[in-house]
Parts: structure tokens; C-alpha cells; sequence
């Protein structure tokens, strides 16, 4: 290809094209932040619609920890690999990241991720991939494979066990432990419910009834 006509085809790539809500779609070489977050031409762009595990989240696959949300953004990159991604803004969200519906090679990428098992229909935000997620559920790929903590829940604190059902939405108290090694449960409207972290390699755990957690030798917070 001569240099002129080189030169016009990767203008061709990176230009911005105006979509019908007079919004300007964002295209060019992605990187991949994570399962839900590119970034091109050093702009931020969330996937419209779709939320995958978090960056450092695991799942359980047959019981065993499963990085699931390294493989949400591997399994992105893949797909990408070198071609140009176009993304069409829909919003800005609270962080100011453009909000976006996002192709590579024709394919919808945020529904890519949803029907390849490695993201969940965001529904409070978008209900455009519930119907894909309930197809990748069916088939039991990625994350449906095994046990996970929804990704909304997991960055609000809430994390997998091996002895509670995540699906289980009565799995809600935190057995937390004291720096003097006190177990101490917190229930949902406690005092200290919302600040308490749950970090499971030391011990602490999640529990679904206050009767599980005493019969484990937690004692209820006084607030």
C-alpha cells in the first residue's frame, strides 16, 4: 500500500464518527482494564449493560478458587487481540467513564462477554443482555460453571465461602474477627455492619442464619 494511501487507512481507524445521538463513537486500539473496562486513546469506557468479576475476585469452579476475574479480562483481550474497536457512547457514569456498547470485528463485545459466561447482565442499569445471560446459564459456561459472589455484591464487601450458598441472599451476616481474636457476627442495620470486611484467608467468614453463626462460636455485636 503507498505511504499516502497507508497514511488515510489508519486515519480511517482512529477517526470519530458521529452516531444518531449526536454522540461521537470512540475507535481505535483497546486496552483492557478489566472484564468490563477498555480504554482507548487514554479514555475510560465501561461496557454498557454488563458486569464482570472484579479484577481480583475469585469464583469456586468444582469447590476449588477459580480467578475469575482475571479470566473475564484474559477472556476480553482475547477476543480483541489486535483488531479496532469501536465503542458507542450511551452515558458517563459516576467515575466519568464514557459508558459504551463496544464491537471488534462486527461482534458486540459487551454481549460477547455476557453469552461466553464471563459477565452478567447488568439489570440495574440495562436489561439489553438478560436474555444472553440466561442462555450462558442454560449452558453452564464461565461463571456458571461453579459458585461466585455477584460482582455489585463483592465490591460492597460480601464474600464466597465454601460453607454458604452465594446464591442465597439470607447469607448476609459477617462473622468478623476482633485484633484480639474475638469472633464477633454483625447482621444487616447493625452499627458496625457496613464498615466490617470479611476477609475469609484469616478465618472470617459469612454466615446465613444467626444460629449458624453461634453454633460456629460467633457472639452477636452489641451494636
Amino acid at each position: 500500500m503507498k505511504p499516502a494511501r497507508l497514511a488515510l487507512f489508519f486515519f480511517a481507524l482512529i477517526a470519530v464518527a458521529s452516531t444518531a445521538s449526536g454522540a461521537e463513537n470512540i475507535v481505535g486500539q483497546a486496552s483492557v482494564i478489566d472484564g468490563d473496562t477498555l480504554e482507548i486513546h487514554g479514555t475510560r469506557i465501561r461496557l454498557h449493560g454488563i458486569d464482570a468479576p472484579e479484577a481480583n475476585q475469585n469464583c469456586l469452579v468444582k469447590n476449588k478458587p477459580s480467578r475469575c476475574g482475571q479470566q473475564a479480562a484474559n477472556a476480553l483481550a482475547d477476543k480483541i487481540n489486535i483488531q479496532i474497536v469501536t465503542c458507542e457512547p450511551k452515558d458517563r457514569d459516576q467515575y466519568g467513564r464514557v459508558v459504551a456498547v463496544c464491537s471488534a470485528g462486527g461482534n458486540d463485545l459487551n454481549a460477547w462477554m455476557v453469552i461466553a459466561g464471563m459477565a452478567m447482565a447488568y439489570r440495574q442499569y440495562s436489561t439489553d443482555y438478560v436474555r444472553l445471560e440466561k442462555v450462558a446459564t442454560k449452558r453452564k459456561t464461565g461463571i456458571w460453571r461453579g459458585a461466585f459472589i455477584k460482582p455489585w455484591e463483592w465490591r460492597r464487601g460480601r464474600r464466597l465461602t465454601l460453607d454458604s450458598d452465594p446464591d442465597n441472599e439470607a447469607c448476609t451476616i459477617k462473622g468478623n474477627i476482633t485484633r484480639g481474636g474475638k469472633k464477633i457476627y454483625h447482621v444487616p442495620g447493625g452499627q458496625y455492619y457496613g464498615p466490617a470486611r470479611i476477609d475469609t484467608p484469616n478465618g472470617e467468614r459469612w454466615f446465613c442464619s444467626e444460629a449458624d453463626a453461634k453454633k460456629a462460636g460467633w457472639r452477636k455485636s452489641k451494636r
